[in-house]
């Protein structure tokens, strides 16, 4: 925040700099001025004097400890020479009346060098002005004033109101009613804060992700349309809506106007709260930022409530559900990213975990039912053990590496999900089915073949089951080595979204496959498992059986796709 236009009814003036070094000069019509003015040195005093805001220089660089508008003030002041400390050793504070937002303005009393004293007050130029006599007692001297106000807040700028008077006897302590009238206006103070790039395409990227964005501030309307339009929140023409307007609303007026409006200014905390129950009357998820202790009840509101962790008070984080840490729009924007990551995650890890256990019910429900008994036990393409190790292999090697999956391509272009929306969506369940169903088919079948043609061959019985039994095992998991390839993305095709973008996959299915050669070939798993060494005319059959779900996910994504675009 930088004060960059000081306006008196005497002329209006640039200051240049930014930021919080004290370093710049006073220009007019964009020349250097030589002296201060008098009507600028009482601005900048008023500035000063009436702030709680301290600069310091620290570890090579100025930091400002207190609220920005009033760190502005400040090294507005010390850019024309006037030390913030120096100044209010001079003018020793003796009462104050705090600035809240249902009044608009913050006065302070001083004891003035010599004797005496004098009351300095800032605030909203339509809380101030009327206050005033001599500079904006009459209509055209108020109309004058308020027309610098718009031209000023027309630049995005916020713009601050100040005024002072003499009390012509000692006050012990200062009233309300002592600021209540007879003022003499000093000026404004314009200071600007313009958006970020990094903001502005943080709103359009949560615009094209179905979000909508709304600006609710207490500066005055132009400024927050200026911003607002700068933002992408409203067109050129489109006026912001003003707290007294929200305040004259019914119910339903102010649920279309929080429906069909996106910037709302000079409103106070009771509005925000209204304007968050409004959208979550319309069904809406509403997340609320804020910084002060009047935001508390919007914040404990909204469904998610976000508290700013640098200039937040105690009271505003408390209240929230999300502190952010650095103050910046763009983390918001990417938390919603990393959060549909995330969930799109979690979908995949299912969609590759649930068709695996329900296939393998479906392998021992055909065995129970269609296979024949000999010798008392059921002839089983699988040992229960040899599930167990399945699931043990599935579930830890190949679907861990599933969270460390890139964001889908257009992740950001995509409208919100229904927060009521089950988890197992019904293409989930449909997916669940169809893999598993192929899952069984391919491995009781290759079971039968290899057990069939090993008995032909003449090899012992318990020999010729338990090769059997192993390529049953290898075939799911080639089965399932390939399906992972595919839920890489729910969508499209791996393809798309890089074949290297997670390399975890393959350190995943390069673990999967060492363990499963010890599986066929370690002596010690063979009598473990009951597994047995194939040969790689049945390592190509079970790899050829698992590759035809590569395109027949392809060509179900590919079918979904079309019926998502109709």
């Amino acid at each position: 925040m930088t004060v960059q236009a000081l306006w008196t009814p005497a002329g209006t003036w640039h200051l240049s700099g930014v930021g919080y070094a004290p370093e710049g000069q006073l220009q007019a019509e964009g020349v250097a001025v030589a002296a201060t003015p008098a009507a600028v040195e009482s601005l900048v005093l008023a500035g000063t004097l009436c702030n709680d805001a301290v600069i310091h220089h620290d570890q090579g660089r100025w930091q400002l400890t207190g609220d920005p508008t009033e760190g502005a003030l400040v090294v507005a002041a010390h850019k024309l020479g006037h030390s913030a400390a120096d100044v209010r050793s001079r003018y020793p504070r003796l009462d104050v009346i705090p600035f809240e937002s249902e009044r608009q303005f913050m006065a302070t009393l001083h004891e003035v060098p010599g004797g005496g004293q004098v009351v300095y007050i800032k605030g909203a130029p339509e809380a101030i002005v009327p206050r005033c006599s001599g500079n904006g007692d009459s209509d055209g001297e108020n109309a004058a004033v308020m027309h610098a106000v718009r031209q000023i807040a027309q630049q995005g700028m916020r713009v601050l109101a100040f005024a002072a008077f003499t009390p012509d006897r000692p006050l012990a302590r200062l009233e309300e009613v002592d600021v209540a009238a007879g003022l003499s206006f000093l000026g404004l103070q314009g200071m600007i804060d313009p958006p970020r790039m990094e903001a502005i395409e943080a709103v359009a990227a949560c615009q094209s992700a179905g979000i909508a964005v709304k600006m609710i501030t207490g500066d005055h309307h132009e400024t927050a349309r200026a911003i607002g339009a700068a933002l992408g929140l409203c067109a050129a023409g489109e006026r912001a809506l003003s707290g007294v307007e929200l305040g004259r609303m019914s119910e339903d007026e102010l649920r279309a106007a929080a429906r069909d409006h996106n910037v709302f200014a000079r409103v106070a905390p009771e509005h925000k709260l209204r304007l968050v129950k409004a959208l979550q009357a319309e069904n809406h998820v509403v997340a609320m930022t804020g910084d002060g202790v009047n935001d508390a009840p919007a914040l404990k509101q909204a469904d998610i409530g976000i508290a700013m962790g640098i200039t937040g008070t105690a009271v505003s984080k408390e209240a929230a559900d999300i502190v952010l840490t650095d103050d910046n729009f763009a983390t918001i924007k990417a938390a919603v990213e990393e959060g549909r990551r995330v969930y799109d995650n979690l979908v995949k890890a299912l969609a590759f975990v649930l068709p695996t256990n329900l296939g393998l019910a479906f392998i021992m429900m055909a065995a129970v039912a269609f296979f024949p008994i000999t010798e008392g036990e059921a002839l089983l393409p699988m040992r229960p053990v040899q599930i167990l190790w399945i699931n043990l292999v599935a579930a830890v090697a190949l679907a861990l590496p599933l969270a460390l999956e890139a964001m889908e391509p257009r992740l950001m272009e995509r409208p919100p999900r229904d927060p009521k929306a089950p988890v197992l969506s019904t293409f989930v369940i449909a997916r669940t089915v169809l893999v598993a169903l192929l899952m069984a088919a391919g491995a009781v079948g290759l079971f039968l073949l290899t057990y069939g043609a090993a008995e032909t061959a003449g090899t012992a019985a318990a020999s010729a089951y338990a090769q059997a039994q192993t390529e049953a095992v290898t075939t799911v998991i080639l089965f399932q080595i390939f399906y992972l390839l595919n839920c890489r993305s729910l969508k499209t095709s791996m393809f798309r979204i890089g074949l290297f973008s997670n390399l975890w996959i393959y350190a995943g299915i390069g673990t999967v496959l060492a363990l499963q050669l010890a599986f066929i070939y370690g002596p010690f798993m063979n009598s473990v498992f009951g597994s047995a060494p194939i040969d790689a005319y049945a390592w190509l059959r079970a790899a050829a059986v698992a590759v035809v779900i590569m395109p027949l996910i392809g060509m179900e994504k590919w079918w979904r796709s079309q019926h998502d675009r109709r």
